[in-house]
């Protein structure tokens, strides 16, 4: 499993997800059913940032929304903010085990890797 280096771009919160949640997916090997709801959660914050633009249509096609593959770094970051600010208001503390919060932080660490985000 590769992971990525510490590094990125200097104030970019996506480097502190990364440095605790990253680890996570090493447990993929273990865990089936943790991909599957890792998946899920990387699907719905994929979905709340990349728009929604109609396929090219054809006579005779049926055409369907499909998704702009531009999961941009910055819109990943603002998305972590606002999360993790909502975290620290209900005073969230990070489970032994998994629940929503750290499939999120653990999905945002999956979309990170696999769109290569904090490459400088």
């Amino acid at each position: 499993m590769d992971v990525l280096p510490p590094g990125g771009p200097p104030g970019c919160p996506l480097v502190g997800v990364v440095a605790t949640y990253m680890p996570r997916l090493v447990e993929f090997s273990f865990e089936p059913g943790l991909v599957a709801a890792v998946d899920q959660h990387a699907a719905a914050v994929r979905d709340a940032l990349v728009p929604l633009v109609p396929a090219p249509r054809r006579p005779g096609d049926v055409g369907r929304p499909e998704a702009i593959d531009a999961l941009r770094r910055e819109d990943l970051a603002d998305y972590v903010l606002g999360f993790t600010d909502w975290l620290s208001e209900i005073d969230w503390s990070e489970p032994v085990g998994y629940d929503f919060a750290t499939l999120r932080l653990t999905a945002v660490c999956w979309l990170i890797r696999e769109h290569d985000l904090l490459a400088v």
